[in-house]
């Protein structure tokens, strides 16, 4: 039986959560039936990943949106590799694909992992961004959103009529709280009684790290048994860092690369997400997570039962729910085992795996 060719495409191939979503599908689909192919329009650390698993890859560089200076190799690469469907993850990748997929009649589906389009921008930039998501949605032959919010959102606001919502999948045997584990405190000399504040993200506006900085500094005039760990990079890294020199709590946060490590709460101040994989893997560890009540997370985050929400930009609040959890382990210890029992059951690769498959399946039997 020849296999379904799957090319699987993405704006940029660093660490993220639709990185790692495409990452997951890559590495998890049936090979006897499917052959993915991952195309990135920046190098990276997920092409070498993905370079270690034996999938194919291919990069076509450019960092625009719409860049139609791209289209005709985008075209030439898919007509040579003879894809079956093409997968992508993201605006960008999506505005850079559409044309190529759509002249050579190949079943096309869109990811979103959140609209372009989000509540922190201006009018103008707003509707130019719903006007092209628009454009996408309609030339994709299927739009798959993370979340129920997301896709409520394509309705309401783009007219969107072709849809499903499928959610992220977690690898459970890699997010594994029975698992033995790097010794971050050892390794970092963070002593046993500190409470470890985890926030792993992408220092972009998207996750508010500057809020993050200032509810930190409410916490410490408090609690002296407490560390943040900042993991991650973004052009917002170096403003969060004087921050914590301006505010004088710099030998209190712990700056680091990205990396996957146990921490007692995970803390996510977005300001918008589709559906945040950080929470989900987290929950996956038993941690605690505290979250801002948007989009998807609020689907998984119930407030006092799986997670603490908390409205963003307020610092304020943000460092009253981590003193409580602080202050509080059992009730951290409750909402952990919470969190745990709910995304065992629902968010597991191998549902997203399937739901996925079926996709393909379905869709490029109808072009056949």
């Amino acid at each position: 039986m020849k296999k379904i060719k799957v090319l699987q495409t993405i704006r940029e191939a660093n660490t993220g959560g639709g990185e790692s979503h495409m990452f997951d599908l890559c590495k998890n689909l049936d090979k006897n039936k499917f052959e993915p192919f991952g195309l990135s329009f920046t190098d990276g650390v997920m092409i070498d990943n993905l370079k270690d698993i034996d999938v194919s890859t291919k990069v076509i560089p450019t960092l625009k949106p719409f860049d139609f200076k791209v289209w005709k190799e985008v075209k030439a690469f898919m007509k040579e590799e003879q894809f079956d469907i093409v997968h992508a993850h993201g605006t960008r990748a999506m505005s850079n694909v559409f044309w190529a997929a759509k002249s050579l009649g190949i079943p096309l589906l869109y990811s979103v992992h959140g609209w372009s389009f989000h509540p922190t921008q201006g009018k103008l930039v707003r509707r130019l961004r719903e006007l092209s998501e628009k454009w996408l949605t309609k030339k994709a032959d299927l739009t798959i959103c993370v979340s129920k919010s997301n896709e409520a959102d394509g309705k309401k606001y783009l007219g969107m009529k072709r849809s499903t919502v499928i959610n992220y999948g977690v690898d459970f045997e890699r997010f594994n709280p029975n698992k033995e584990l790097k010794d971050i405190r050892k390794e970092l000399n963070i002593p046993k009684d500190k409470v470890v504040i985890g926030y792993i993200v992408r220092m972009t506006e998207q996750k508010d790290p500057l809020t993050m900085i200032n509810a930190m500094a409410h916490v410490f005039k408090e609690f002296d048994n407490v560390v943040l760990l900042a993991v991650g990079d973004g052009d917002l890294k170096e403003e969060m860092i004087n921050l914590t020199k301006t505010l004088q709590i710099e030998d209190k946060v712990i700056f680091q690369p990205f990396r996957s490590d146990a921490v007692d709460v995970y803390c996510l101040p977005s300001l918008w997400e589709g559906l945040s994989i950080g929470i989900l893997e987290a929950l996956a560890m038993k941690t605690t997570v505290v979250t801002a009540p948007v989009d998807g997370n609020k689907e998984v985050i119930i407030d006092g039962k799986t997670g603490l929400l908390v409205e963003n930009q307020n610092p304020k609040k943000l460092a009253d729910a981590l003193k409580l959890l602080i202050s509080d382990p059992k009730l951290r210890q409750n909402l952990s085992q919470n969190g745990y029992e709910l995304v065992v059951p629902e968010f597991g690769v191998e549902r997203l795996i399937s739901d996925i498959e079926s996709l393909y399946s379905t869709y490029q039997s109808r072009f056949v």
